[in-house]
């Protein structure tokens, strides 16, 4: 079983914004999936089938992005998912915007979601698949900015670049994250 996370926060007035985009992800490769969202319990909303011809489920946290683990490792624990098979889905801002990289494991650089998972799992070493969402400007407030919403110039792509996401975690679940990051960490679709 493998277990899609994707990191954002509950209710409509975040629903666009940049720390949004791993529930934008998801929720693109569950409609792709044909899986229905719909079910509640760890904390989320979530629903199984087959990604890619292998059994996941779909995971959209409720918890607000700063407390993200105690839904991902509810689920990781009822469904008894090993590091191997946890794929999380999350904004990055220190990527350029429209810059895709998978990554095994290491820190948190700095993201609250994934912090806080790691501490829930008690482990580090999942998969990750981070979106580039831009900085804000020298001075710029961080936690502000990634509640904001996309420009209009990177709104243009924004639909491109959630497919290629969802291709890449297409990839890493049905030929592994070596190879996914081997094709997908050099691509950027920029605005």
């Amino acid at each position: 079983m493998k277990l899609v996370a994707g990191l954002g926060n509950p209710g409509a007035e975040y629903a666009d914004t940049r720390h949004n985009i791993g529930f934008m992800v998801v929720s693109q490769l569950a409609e792709i999936c044909g899986i229905a969202l719909k079910k509640k319990g760890h904390q989320a909303f979530y629903g199984t089938g087959r990604v890619a011809g292998e059994e996941a489920t779909l995971l959209l946290p409720q918890t607000y992005m700063n407390l993200s683990g105690a839904s991902v490792a509810s689920a990781v624990k009822a469904l008894a998912v090993s590091p191997e098979n946890l794929i999380v889905i999350h904004d990055d801002i220190d990527q350029p915007y429209g810059a895709l990289r998978i990554r095994i494991g290491g820190g948190h650089g700095g993201h609250n979601g994934i912090r806080h998972i790691c501490q829930a799992l008690g482990y580090a070493d999942f998969i990750r698949v981070k979106i580039g969402v831009g900085r804000p400007h020298p001075g710029g407030d961080v936690a502000r900015y990634v509640l904001t919403g996309f420009a209009a110039a990177e709104r243009k792509t924004l639909g491109s670049l959630i497919d290629e996401a969802v291709r890449a975690v297409e990839t890493v679940v049905a030929r592994g994250p070596q190879l996914a990051m081997n094709e997908f960490n050099r691509r950027e679709i920029g605005p």
